[in-house]
């Protein structure tokens, strides 16, 4: 289970009908990825509410979870990825799972990603007739010609949509990518956003110790990259903007924090920069906190956390303008966004913020303060709300077949 110190979680009034959840994934923490650490936070706060979670995932190595009151963890065996080493998908489980919940239904399915472990969930649930939602975090399909796969790009559409189709609601962080998708031709898609731990992420975690372990002065410039180091995470244009930073402010400094297959690649191509690896709880908050710009030139993201938590942070962040930044930054305000794609735009914006203190300051004076309101306790009243609301439809649902099945037998005749 998560380590309360990397996680802090709310206390949270119970709902008036406790539910039994059953989340289906092939991601939870202590992996480190934006879709594990929502979920881990996701399922905390159904098991504080007084919910009961039957959590359905793959066995990782030297898994050491932890007993949690009503929490029910089933793990399965799952393969590695072969581009992303640290995630394991789920194997088909259709008839485990369809025998389980045969003895024991739970209220709801909940199916996190869309593996094979997923579908087989999307299935068995089906089967039962189970009410069932999914959650649409990666465009996996966008990711296909950072890894020479572009051939694929449609079947993992059609994959995709198909299987979030077959289940009664598809949560989606952004209103941009729930317009999307609808115009992709997936259905029923509704919102549920991303919460920032604003009692972890704050400018008060700034750290004049750890900027001095990086070699910088109180003025000089840290320029902080937070993400997985991998190909479609457009680190390249990050070192690009810094390179044209650094031009003019040669004592600047670049910090990567993350971990990934590009790593050993990057620090060959920028050796003056330091290499964090992966940080957690409030290490990772002064990490954010110590920084001053925020570069996130990543295209592929259906939402980004780490640009909530860097305003939580109170950087100058900097991005393309979609996902989480098209939600939460106004330009010129609490950060810098710039037209996707425009990597000449983003590299001369880049300059520009380092450059110009004045506009920094009142950048990162506002950082913080604009995303204050994204706590996770409306996060989790969104889920439940999604949740009750599906359950209550799918009851109807069956109070109407069983009437119009007892009508058809009262009058065989009609």
């Amino acid at each position: 289970m998560i380590n309360p110190d990397d996680i802090l979680i709310e206390s949270f009034a119970s709902a008036s009908r406790s539910l039994r959840i059953a989340i289906v994934t092939e991601t939870f923490p202590p992996e480190v990825n934006g879709v594990a650490m929502t979920l881990g936070r996701i399922v905390h706060g159904l098991l504080q509410r007084g919910h009961s979670v039957q959590l359905i995932r793959p066995r990782q190595p030297d898994d050491n979870s932890l007993p949690s009151s009503g929490l029910d963890e089933v793990l399965c065996r799952g393969i590695q990825l072969p581009a992303y080493k640290e995630l394991r998908f789920g194997l088909p489980l259709k008839f485990r799972l369809t025998r389980m919940w045969q003895g024991k239904r739970p209220d709801i399915v909940h199916v996190a990603t869309e593996g094979p472990l997923g579908w087989s969930a999307v299935s068995a649930a089906r089967k039962l007739q189970l009410p069932v939602t999914s959650s649409f975090h990666t465009n996996f399909h966008s990711y296909t010609h950072h890894y020479g796969m572009g051939l694929l790009k449609t079947p993992i559409e059609s994959y995709l949509r198909r299987l979030h189709n077959k289940t009664d609601a598809t949560m989606v962080p952004t209103t941009a990518l729930q317009l999307e998708l609808q115009q992709r031709g997936f259905k029923n898609v509704c919102l549920l956003s991303r919460g920032v731990a604003t009692e972890l992420y704050s400018p008060a975690m700034r750290s004049a110790a750890l900027r001095e372990q990086w070699g910088v002065l109180p003025a000089d410039q840290v320029v902080l990259f937070v993400s997985r180091l991998a190909k479609e995470k457009n680190v390249g244009l990050a070192i690009a903007a810094y390179r044209a930073i650094k031009a003019q402010l040669p004592a600047a400094k670049m910090v990567f924090v993350g971990d990934g297959p590009m790593r050993s690649q990057l620090q060959a191509t920028c050796p003056d920069a330091i290499f964090a690896g992966v940080r957690k709880g409030k290490d990772l908050a002064a990490h954010y906190a110590s920084g001053d710009l925020f570069l996130f030139p990543s295209l592929t993201e259906t939402f980004g956390n780490v640009i909530s938590e860097a305003l939580a942070s109170g950087l100058a962040v900097l991005s393309f303008d979609k996902a989480a930044a098209r939600e939460i930054i106004k330009h010129g305000e609490n950060g810098l966004v710039v037209p996707p794609g425009d990597e000449l735009a983003f590299v001369n914006t880049a300059v520009e913020l380092a450059r110009d203190t004045t506009l920094q300051h009142t950048i990162r004076q506002a950082a913080a303060a604009s995303v204050a309101h994204l706590s996770w306790e409306s996060i989790y009243n969104s889920f439940e709300e999604t949740l009750s609301g599906v359950i209550a439809q799918h009851e109807w649902k069956l109070s109407v077949t069983d009437k119009g099945l007892q009508t058809a037998i009262s009058r065989p005749n009609a």
